[in-house]
């Protein structure tokens, strides 16, 4: 409880966007800084003692929510809930919310360029061309129409990219074992299918206990020759070691990537440098729009969540 005699909300980063604070205008906001640590959360968590939780960076584990015996709900500022310790929460019977789907336009556009980037070579020309080069009488880039994307995932995220995929010509097929009702232009396929038949792959799955490192060595030697690589979702869905073996022997032809193992990415990274690799801070749902959708969505579910609890 704050001085002021409000409840308090935690949110896990520097700062929350205006139209949701509009929303909590009966609580603390409480601010954990840009770049908090695990203990950091759980150091506020026992000064301020939330009754909420807004997740956008940082681990909320079982520490944090024993040091604040009045938190009711940890909402997640987007839809990956991957950091959150959830049995924990539901041992003490706190509820963990998401706004899933809030920044589904901004990240299907993130895997879309990437996507594209990998397959114009955009980056490589780019820098051929500030160094004074100019390729065109050698150079050949992949055409995208015709050629398959593989989906992993068919969630918001997964069916917009579809959908601008579909548009630009290309076959989509899809993998997601919960997915119903998919629209025409997305085929659903078993794994094996989509690793075999793909000339791009793009995941849009979250990261569970059953698909960590989904893309791996088996799974990349049944890809096709030069196929691409793309993650917008969890960087835990593939194991680095085995796509920097496959995009070096030039079996993967680049892989774009939004989302790593370890964030921040350490200086000295292995992708780093490396031809093939196309590298984003994981800022696919990092938008102006996706900024204030995900903050009011995580707003209105926390505030729902303690409504049933008053």
């Amino acid at each position: 409880m704050s001085v002021e005699g409000k409840p308090a909300f935690l949110v896990t980063a520097a700062d929350l966007a205006p139209e949701a604070l509009a929303l909590l205008g009966d609580y603390e906001i409480v601010y954990a800084g840009r770049t908090p640590s695990e203990q950091d959360i759980v150091d506020l968590c026992a000064r301020h003692n939330p009754v909420a939780i807004i997740v956008r960076y940082s681990k909320v584990g079982a520490a944090a929510m024993d040091a604040a015996p009045a938190l009711r709900v940890i909402s997640k500022h987007g839809s990956g809930t991957d950091t959150i310790d959830k049995a924990a929460a539901k041992n003490r019977d706190i509820e963990v919310v998401a706004a899933v789907g809030a920044n589904a336009q901004a990240v299907a556009e993130q895997a879309l360029t990437l996507i594209l980037a990998c397959a114009k070579s955009v980056t490589e020309l780019n820098e051929r061309m500030h160094s004074g080069h100019w390729d065109k009488a050698t150079h050949k880039s992949l055409e995208l129409g015709g050629k398959t994307l593989g989906l992993v995932g068919l969630g918001a995220i997964g069916r917009k990219t579809a959908l601008m995929a579909s548009a630009i010509g290309m076959r989509v097929i899809g993998f997601d074992p919960y997915a119903s009702d998919l629209p025409g232009h997305i085929q659903p396929v078993d794994l094996d299918t989509l690793w075999r038949e793909s000339d791009v792959i793009s995941l849009h799955c979250p990261l569970t206990a059953d698909n960590a490192k989904i893309i791996n060595e088996k799974t990349l030697a049944a890809c096709r020759p030069g196929v691409i690589v793309v993650n917008t979702a969890r960087g835990g869905l593939i194991d680095e070691v085995a796509l920097l073996k496959a995009v070096s022997s030039g079996h993967v032809r680049s892989a774009g990537l939004d989302s790593f193992s370890q964030e921040p990415m350490a200086q000295g990274h292995p992708f780093q440098g490396r031809k093939g690799f196309i590298l984003s801070p994981h800022v696919g749902g990092v938008t102006s729009a996706a900024y204030v959708s995900m903050g009011v969505a995580a707003a209105r579910n926390a505030l729902n969540v303690l409504a049933r609890h008053s």
